[in-house]
């Protein structure tokens, strides 16, 4: 009884594995709560898009011999808003988008090329931590203050959680009532946009989607009340976290992003069959007649 214990105490006590869930735990928060008004507006093609805008930033930053987390910052955060200001009401639609995600895939080959043949010598791994994640090699300095960035996402999105959920669901009522939807679409894209950037430090610029995507649907799914599920969708993201850190220290040849990932994923899975199962069973003949 004691084993599982002495596991984690193991675990635990090594900084660099403190340090991952400090950020970890506050990123995976963050990304699910973002999610779940992703999910409920209709946005989900946004965090694709600005997960390559993430990357391209840190490439961009890179190349030019610059902090990684610099170009993610200042070009994700800009693209998300940029994408607001050319949509509709603050919510970009897939044109703008997908015209945006094609721009940003080539200057992503271009600083790709800059960064390869000009500061790669010196930088080998950039690259790779910038696509896959480099959670489990975060300093204490740079686990906090990701914390930190992640709280304070947290922080100003549940300050605008209702007027964002009243104009994610009714833009005209939203409208009438004196919400400047506009400028609420453009402070959510922009809170997203640093969730994507925080994100690639935990799972990597390609699987940011993932993260933030994958326990949002799920809790969409298992609760139709917008508050509970958005508690329920970031508990289940630090969950997922959690486990995938600790299934990659317990199988050191895991990469904990495809580990973090995986459980979301399962986690999505056992929600889809769950729904359905409840679907199957109040929808039934039997149901009806009683």
């Amino acid at each position: 009884m004691t084993a599982p214990w002495t596991g984690l105490a193991h675990m635990l006590s090594h900084p660099f594995m403190q340090h991952a869930f400090v950020a970890g735990t506050a990123i995976a928060a963050a990304a699910g709560l973002i999610g779940y008004f992703l999910v409920l507006r209709g946005q989900v093609f946004t965090a694709d898009a600005l997960s390559h805008v993430a990357f391209t930033g840190a490439l961009a930053a890179l190349a030019f011999g610059l902090d990684a987390r610099l170009g993610l910052f200042v070009l994700t955060i800009g693209v998300g808003i940029a994408m607001g200001l050319i949509g509709q009401g603050g919510r970009p639609d897939d044109t703008v988008i997908g015209a945006v995600f094609a721009w940003i895939l080539g200057l992503g080959v271009l600083f790709l090329s800059i960064y390869t043949t000009r500061r790669s010598g010196s930088n080998g791994n950039g690259a790779v931590a910038v696509l896959f994640g480099s959670v489990l090699g975060l300093s204490g300095p740079r686990a906090w203050l990701a914390a930190g960035i992640a709280v304070g996402v947290i922080v100003l999105l549940l300050a605008l959680a209702r007027p964002l959920l009243l104009a994610t669901l009714d833009e005209r009522v939203a409208r009438a009532a004196g919400v400047p939807v506009r400028l609420l679409g453009l402070a959510f894209l922009a809170l997203t946009g640093a969730t994507a950037a925080e994100a690639t430090q935990v799972v990597g610029a390609l699987l940011i989607l993932g993260l933030i995507a994958a326990p949002a649907a799920a809790a969409s799914r298992l609760s139709s009340r917008p508050f509970r599920a958005m508690g329920l969708s970031a508990a289940l993201a630090v969950a997922s976290v959690w486990i995938g850190l600790g299934a990659s220290y317990a199988l050191p040849s895991t990469p904990p992003s495809f580990a973090i990932l995986a459980v979301a994923t399962a986690i999505f899975a056992g929600a889809a069959v769950v729904r359905r199962t409840a679907t199957a069973t109040t929808g039934s003949p039997a149901s009806r007649r009683c």
